[in-house]
């Protein structure tokens, strides 16, 4: 029989000390989203906006981002735009400078922006490689780096979000060779980050999206360089709850760790792939 034995008493936190709306709540809070204007990322972005925070949408597209920015303020949210390309470290540095120009603080980091062109390794050149490495990986790198020294410098903590893929787990079809190395890269910096950061109390986590329905998927499936029906099919065959999730399935799972609803939460990655996993 194994004992545990304690330096000091350990300390005792009495359950339910904090109501479900305060944990929530993210009115003093402002976050980054990467790729913030359509798909997975608009679904983020209303999310947290709707909690309080104030976001600061991070996309290429000024259209985009412009019509986002314009639905969400609408209805009172705090949401602005920096036009951002995740891959270059002069981009980053502005967007950061700008949210706290704006805001004042940067409390929340959520990297979303990817792609994810279908092309077979045989047929792939290395530019396209080196793209899709440079999005959704080097991104990641550059947004973590710069928007944690801030978190470090306010000495308030904060939450990094990194969004993966089922396929950081487990390939789902051919053709995103790139793609799977990029997200299974990218699985093994939010761990390796985790670790690194925790001391200033910033929590990494990482939330793994299966097929959900957005503009990039109906992209993917349709004109040149689609990705094969059949492929689809039997993808969609493999899920459990015979459906693709929407946006928001992946907005609330940010929100949650975004939230102190995680508060001890750390190096996980949460699956949100209505079950895809389990064939």
């Amino acid at each position: 029989m194994s004992i545990l034995f304690f330096r000091k008493k350990p300390e005792i936190v009495k359950p339910m000390s904090i109501s479900n709306n305060d944990l929530l709540n993210l009115n003093d809070k402002t976050a980054i989203v990467t790729g913030g204007a359509v798909g997975i990322g608009l679904g983020i972005t209303a999310r947290l906006a709707e909690a309080g925070a104030s976001v600061m949408i991070a996309d290429l597209s000024e259209e985009d981002s412009n019509k986002t920015v314009s639905d969400l303020t609408s209805k009172g949210y705090k949401v602005k735009a920096c036009k951002t390309d995740v891959s270059s470290e002069t981009d980053v540095k502005n967007l950061v400078e700008q949210t706290v120009k704006e805001f004042g603080s940067i409390d929340i980091l959520v990297n979303n922006a990817g792609i994810y062109p279908n092309i077979l390794v045989s047929k792939m050149l290395f530019s396209d490689f080196d793209k899709i490495l440079a999005v959704n990986l080097e991104g990641v790198f550059l947004t973590t780096k710069y928007c944690s020294e801030q978190m470090i410098a306010q000495g308030k903590g904060g939450k990094i979000i990194n969004i993966t893929s089922i396929d950081a787990i487990h390939p789902s079809m051919m053709g995103l060779a790139a793609y799977d190395a990029s997200k299974h890269g990218l699985w093994g910096f939010t761990k390796n980050s985790a670790i690194e950061l925790a001391q200033h109390q910033i929590w990494v986590n990482a939330i793994a999206p299966g097929g959900i329905n957005t503009p990039g998927v109906a992209k993917a499936t349709a004109g040149a360089g689609k990705i094969d029906p059949k492929m689809m099919e039997a993808f969609m065959a493999k899920i459990p709850m015979h459906k693709m999730g929407d946006p928001d399935d992946i907005g609330k799972v940010a929100l949650f760790l975004a939230s102190d609803m995680s508060s001890y939460m750390t190096g996980s990655q949460v699956v949100v792939d209505g079950g895809a996993l389990l064939s």
